[in-house]
């Protein structure tokens, strides 16, 4: 992320400028359109789809004395329009952390250019993936998948979600979504665009992907376990700004990146390509949302073990960069070091030249009268 620049000068009505400046206050406007479309007979109706989750499903259980009423969702269409309300709250919550927090610190500390747009990128990601981290494993926990991992298949197709499960896919989207209209937001750099296209890109169609193929479970997972390894490498960087002999964090990170990319890869390979392969129902159906057939089950493996290739790829590299920058920094210290000993050893021999020459020795004066 860029630098924003605020300036006493008002930039003209439309222009870029003036967008960029106000992009937060125009984006509240037009959700507080949809707010404000609740209060109307005639427009409640459509502002119901962009606020509200949608596909709600009755079920009764009898597991007391009297039938309660439990409330499932299950995907559609209609997700695109709470999709997009929601990107545009994270466009807002994006500009409050950025403006209140992320700008206040950023004054005091006086951060170089590149450190400015690091610590920013860091900020933002280390406050949703502790969010979301918190919530995702709220979920696991009240749904109880991880004392019971054989519910990550059984069943399928999971087409039914609880409030919760569902409401964090439609956050989850619509975050990963506003990432591409922040890059026009805050300006970012024009080499620093590609890499965070991919890594945005990854996001949606993981994301999207399991959502749509009704591997909510396996996908949550997943994410819980993917955010808190990032979450911890943030918040590393953090510190490392903050104090740069801080760097612990960083090790403890790439053990456990290590250790995520082998969770997820066995995670995937016992559910999607054992778990499901058991199941009973095994066709596809898209009315049911079934899709537990060979060649889907095949692509969704190809798909995350690719990713975890390409991470693992770029993480290497990283390593090896740190490495190598490390050692550069040593041998530097090395050469630095006898070079000042030997201006050390000059200037010590300096004195002395000067002391013994400098003043008369009594030999010399015996000389001088003889």
């Amino acid at each position: 992320m860029g630098i924003r620049k605020k300036t006493n000068k008002n930039p003209p009505v439309l222009s870029h400028e003036f967008v960029i400046q106000n992009h937060a206050d125009i984006v509240s406007c037009v959700a507080m359109v949809f707010l404000l479309g609740l209060m109307f007979e005639v427009t409640s109706k459509f502002a119901v789809l962009f606020i509200t989750v949608q596909y709600n499903v009755t079920i009764s259980t009898n597991e007391g004395p009297e039938e309660t009423a439990v409330n499932h969702f299950h995907h559609g269409i209609k997700d695109l329009a709470t999709v997009f309300f929601y990107m545009l709250v994270a466009i807002i919550m994006h500009a409050i952390i950025q403006e209140y927090v992320l700008d206040k610190i950023n004054r005091k500390k006086h951060f170089s250019k590149t450190k400015h747009s690091k610590f920013n990128e860091s900020g933002q990601l280390s406050a949703f993936y502790l969010f979301s981290f918190a919530w995702g494993a709220n979920i696991l926990l009240s749904e109880n998948f991880l004392s019971n991992p054989v519910a990550l298949w059984e069943g399928y197709p999971h087409t039914l979600m609880p409030f919760q499960m569902k409401f964090f896919y439609i956050c989850q989207l619509g975050y990963w979504l506003h990432a591409l209209p922040e890059l026009y937001f805050q300006k970012a750099k024009k080499e620093d665009i590609p890499r965070q296209l991919v890594y945005i890109f990854l996001y949606l169609v993981h994301i999207a992907g399991a959502y749509i193929l009704n591997l909510n479970r396996l996908g949550l997972v997943l994410l819980v376990l993917h955010y808190f390894v990032e979450l911890l490498f943030h918040v590393s960087r953090l510190i490392y700004f903050s104090n740069e002999n801080r760097q612990m964090g960083f090790t403890i990170w790439a053990v456990l990146y290590v250790i995520g990319r082998l969770l997820t890869l066995s995670l995937s390979v016992l559910t999607v390509g054992f778990g499901l392969s058991t199941v009973e129902n095994q066709a596809f159906d898209l009315a049911a949302g079934n899709f537990n057939i060979f060649f889907v089950r095949m692509t969704v493996l190809s798909a995350i073990c690719f990713t975890q290739a390409f991470m693992m790829w770029k993480f290497i590299n990283f390593q090896l960069r740190r490495w190598r920058e490390h050692a550069d920094a040593q041998t530097l210290k090395k050469k630095q070091a006898p070079a000042k000993n030997k201006s050390k050893k000059d200037k010590a021999n300096g004195v002395n030249g000067v002391s013994s020459h400098g003043a008369d020795s009594p030999r010399s004066r015996k000389e001088k009268s003889s």
